[in-house]
């Protein structure tokens, strides 16, 4: 190997160009194993690792993000620029006298007169009318008492209330007085009224309040007075406590003690189980519907002082219309609900919401029959009754079929004016104690 690059040296140069080259060639052959070795080390240290691939991730992550965060936009706000924010209303005045004490007087002659009063206003109005907007935008960011004004307080309040279901509620309580046996008692009937009307604003008037967070996320329940702020959380507790407290001891001192426990215990289980039950499991329904069968349970109480076998059935009846009613109406309002985090059946169990209405339509008729068994209605009222019942559970069938707004909407509308014919017809078809001729004996 030594001589190799000598004789090949010889063989091309001679004399002192030969020595060097020869030089070279030598140089570079002893030491070309040190370099590679070192080269080796090198290319060793710098070898690509699990640590440089997950580097090289993070980096090409953090770069999308950053390119993604530029390009989303922000909404500009309708904000005044800042040199008039700045400078006050004194201030911006003062500057106008300047500008026309220094301005000259303009030498053309095909101005008129006039015309140069006339400017000077408009620019002085328009920079006024710009520093009062300037004045409103700040305003608006501050923090500003709320004010009540007493002339709006009974329209906050029977929104809080939620009247239109209150009212179903005493309908409800005031048929199921009407359909038990015995005579009318009209004082009775207007204490019930007034006791179960007053239980029913508490409980909605405390639901509001725990849904205040999810409410203001729903358009349907976004515009609800605590929402909005029209009423501070204190008033809407007071007002349910001066609700709740009297209609509870109406029904319990004025009427009987079974049927304001009754009240009480629809109170609770509206207000401490079912609203917290909505965020939490479909079952919500089950337990609403049972909130919503006990008025009519409460006014049979209250005629007869007693829980029987046909108050019973008034509580089912209003237990199974409440399914198909409620199962069409959340239906249509599916993202609301999944966007207040609601957990509903239309929502988490679409197809179980479509049986559980068919069934309970179904269960309707099964119901009325069982009413003249009871000795509630005679048996006129099942076959006056059943193309009504027939109705809705075609509809209910057509929404379990083919479940769209549509069909959903037919089915609630429905349930809307079946529910007080229903009671209606029970209540023409009301089987009178001894017989056709006692119905003028209860009377007198």
């Amino acid at each position: 190997m030594a001589a190799f690059p000598h004789t090949f040296s010889l063989r091309l140069l001679t004399g002192w160009r030969g020595g060097c080259v020869w030089y070279l060639e030598r140089r570079a052959v002893l030491e070309s194993p040190h370099k590679f070795m070192h080269l080796f080390r090198n290319v060793n240290k710098q070898w690509i690792t699990f640590q440089h691939f997950n580097f090289l991730k993070r980096m090409y992550v953090t770069q999308v993000n950053r390119i993604l965060n530029q390009q989303v936009k922000p909404k500009p706000e309708p904000v005044a620029s800042p040199f008039l924010e700045k400078i006050s209303s004194d201030e911006a005045k003062t500057e106008i006298d300047e500008m026309r004490s220094l301005s000259p007087p303009s030498p053309s002659l095909s101005r008129k007169p006039d015309e140069k009063e006339l400017t000077e206003p408009e620019s002085a109005s328009i920079i006024e009318s710009s520093i009062d907007m300037g004045k409103e935008t700040k305003e608006e960011k501050q923090w500003k008492e709320m004010k009540l004004d007493l002339d709006d307080l009974p329209g906050i309040l029977a929104r809080l209330s939620k009247l239109k279901l209150t009212a179903l509620v005493v309908s409800t309580t005031s048929a199921g007085f009407a359909l038990a046996p015995g005579p009318f008692d009209w004082p009775c009937f207007l204490l019930t009224s007034l006791g179960t009307g007053l239980a029913s604003c508490a409980a909605n008037s405390i639901n509001q309040f725990f849904e205040v967070p999810f409410d203001s996320n729903m358009n349907r329940t976004k515009n609800r007075p605590l929402v909005r702020g029209q009423i501070s959380p204190l008033l809407a507790v007071s007002f349910a406590a001066c609700c709740a407290v009297p209609g509870v001891v109406l029904l319990t001192w004025g009427v009987n003690p079974l049927t304001g426990a009754l009240g009480l215990f629809n109170i609770f289980l509206y207000t401490c189980c079912y609203t917290p039950l909505k965020r939490m499991s479909i079952a919500n329904t089950w337990v609403g519907a049972v909130v919503g069968a006990i008025p009519p349970v409460m006014g049979w109480t209250a005629a007869t002082g007693s829980l029987d076998a046909g108050g019973l059935l008034l509580g089912g009846i209003l237990y199974s219309w409440q399914f198909p009613h409620f199962n069409a109406l959340s239906w249509g309002l599916r993202e609301d609900y999944s966007r207040g985090g609601y957990c509903m059946m239309s929502v988490t169990h679409p197809g179980l919401c479509r049986r559980v209405a068919l069934r309970h339509c179904l269960a309707l008729a099964g119901l009325c029959v069982a009413a003249p068994v009871l000795d509630v209605t005679t048996w006129a009222f099942p076959i006056i009754s059943l193309p009504i019942n027939l109705y809705i559970s075609y509809l209910s069938f057509q929404f379990y079929k083919d479940a769209d707004r549509k069909s959903s909407r037919k089915l609630f509308f429905c349930s809307l004016w079946h529910l007080p014919l229903l009671l209606l017809l029970m209540l023409t078809c009301k089987q009178w104690p001894g017989g056709k001729g006692s119905k003028e004996d209860a009377q007198s």
